[in-house]
């Protein structure tokens, strides 16, 4: 069942992390950023021909810990844990296909509050989807085959959320803990995470 969600509270957080980390300081076209989303796309298939899916008991085994820690120990800890247990997997690479659609919103100034009317839907729409029909990299393509689609760039990030949103759903994966996972571990990270951009 869908719960409301602020997506453009996620959309801001998601530009400003990756503005503070130095990707937007080079203004790409909108093709540029395509690419990426398109990318994180081959990458969450990849993740799944490795059979690489988070583990998220070990991952939350040490998180609910009580120890009294350092912030900075803490912290350490998160990003360590976040490395072993959900770095490179299938849900990691769905977190990365959103935030890169979220960050280019930002940069866009995309309003996406009309997402919550959709996915109000999402029980009916999971009911109709053919989601479950069709191979893993069948179902890839096809979400590529929105994010390259030439109709208004609003249309292609709303719908790519969209879609995503809902594969995770039939694939019992909690998207949006995922995505403030990944969010938490970018805050940390090193100047554009040591990319060239």
């Amino acid at each position: 069942m869908y719960n409301k969600i602020d997506w453009n509270a996620l959309r801001d957080k998601a530009y400003k992390c990756a503005k503070a980390h130095g990707w937007h300081e080079k203004r790409y076209n909108d093709k540029h950023f395509l690419m990426l989303i398109v990318t994180e796309i081959a990458e969450a298939v990849n993740a799944d021909r490795k059979n690489r899916y988070a583990d998220v008991a070990k991952f939350k085994e040490w998180q609910g810990n009580s120890i009294p820690l350092s912030e900075e120990t803490r912290k350490r800890r998160f990003n360590e844990d976040f490395d072993a247990y959900i770095k490179d997997t299938v849900e990691d690479e769905f977190a990365d296909v959103v935030i890169r659609c979220l960050d280019l919103a930002g940069l866009l100034g995309i309003d996406l509050t009309s997402l919550d009317d959709l996915l109000k839907q999402e029980d009916k729409l999971l009911e109709m989807s053919n989601i479950q029909h069709v191979d893993f990299g069948e179902q890839a393509l096809e979400l590529v085959e929105i994010v390259v689609d030439d109709d208004k760039l609003s249309t292609t990030i709303l719908a790519t959320i969209f879609c995503t949103y809902l594969w995770t759903q039939k694939l019992n994966i909690d998207i949006l803990w995922y995505i403030e996972q990944k969010l938490r571990y970018n805050e940390t990270r090193e100047y554009r995470h040591g990319k060239k951009y």
